[in-house]
């Protein structure tokens, strides 16, 4: 019997970037993401801001991944939308734009949640990619969120860690502001710490219980380390700016990989998954490679287009439901926070 295709249009509207992503089955046929280069002068994002920037970009970039998927709104089966976490003002202009073309069309509305799509982006049908198998453990990092979930099927998942404060992008963001890098600051940090010494400078990794996290005192420890440097140098993060990124990025790493060892000796699954924008970090995937030798595990690293917030991640999570019939309704509303 021949396999039914499922046409998928995919909104992501949860922060600054606006994405439309057009799926057949579980493959990409399209994945526009528009950015918006705006926030950059104010040192971060600016939700009113962001908000009307995503009013002025949906239309077009789903046209856009309509015409670069070579289909038209007629072929679609079904329409999924991050309903949240994520701005406010941001959230309602995708998921209103969802709402109404689904009503229009008349097919099926699915709300997706963004951090599981997040995970579920490793089941995106690309060549040569070897996807998981269930269970595994997924490592959940960006700017918003750092998480550690068991997962055992398309719906069945689990937080067993997340951070107590602040997430490991803000971490390395405002670590970027503090050496005087423009925003955004992580990848800034990322291209200095490949020339720099990760043992240069030490910094106290913090105590916490279980498999959870917390990134605020070592942000407070790195800003007291370059106010007190600084001053009896004043040249101090120009001369060493390579360590200093190199022991800073090594720290954060050390804490991640810290859990992660924690979590597969208490689960005994040995398969992890990264996702999220700061699982584009160079010296996060190198690490994560290594230890598929050092210590046994099959790490899955996704491809860069699927780390940071893309509305492909969002189809794959609409196509799966829809297989299911797990739909929403008009009434369905999105939300800054969201029970995961």
């Amino acid at each position: 019997m021949t396999k039914k295709s499922i046409y998928t249009l995919a909104i992501e509207s949860s922060c600054d970037d606006t994405s439309a992503a057009i799926l057949i089955n579980d493959k990409v046929l399209s994945n526009v993401v528009a950015g918006q280069p705006i926030h950059e002068e104010f040192g971060g994002v600016v939700p009113e801001l962001a908000s009307r920037a995503h009013q002025q970009n949906i239309v077009p970039v789903v046209d856009v991944a309509l015409k670069k998927a070579g289909i038209s709104k007629e072929d679609l089966n079904c329409i999924a939308f991050t309903q949240g976490p994520g701005l406010m003002g941001s959230l309602l202009v995708g998921g209103s734009f969802a709402k109404s073309m689904s009503s229009a069309l008349q097919i099926p509305l699915i709300a997706v949640n963004h951090m599981k799509a997040h995970i579920l982006a490793h089941f995106i049908d690309e060549e040569g990619y070897d996807k998981p198998t269930f269970p595994f453990i997924a490592l959940t990092i960006s700017g918003g969120h750092t998480q550690i979930v068991k997962v055992t099927s398309f719906f069945d998942m689990e937080i067993i860690g997340e951070t107590t404060d602040d997430a490991v992008g803000e971490a390395f963001d405002k670590s970027a502001k503090v050496l005087g890098f423009p925003y955004p600051g992580g990848p800034l940090i990322d291209k200095f710490a490949k020339e720099g010494n990760p043992k240069a400078y030490q910094f106290t990794k913090p105590k916490v219980d279980g498999l959870n996290f917390s990134f605020s005192g070592l942000k407070t420890q790195i800003l007291y380390f370059i106010q007190k440097n600084v001053a009896e140098n004043p040249n101090f993060i120009e001369e060493n700016k390579a360590d200093i990124c190199a022991s800073i990025q090594q720290t954060i790493i050390n804490i991640l990989m810290d859990k992660l060892k924690m979590a597969v000796s208490e689960t005994g699954i040995k398969q992890i998954t990264i996702g999220g924008g700061v699982s584009a970090n160079s010296g996060i995937r190198k690490t994560l490679k290594e230890a598929e030798s050092k210590y046994g595990w099959k790490t899955y690293i996704p491809k860069f287009e699927y780390t940071t917030d893309n509305a492909a991640m969002i189809g794959i999570v609409g196509y799966y439901n829809y297989l299911e019939n797990n739909f929403s309704d008009a009434s369905i509303v999105s939300k800054a926070r969201i029970e995961f």
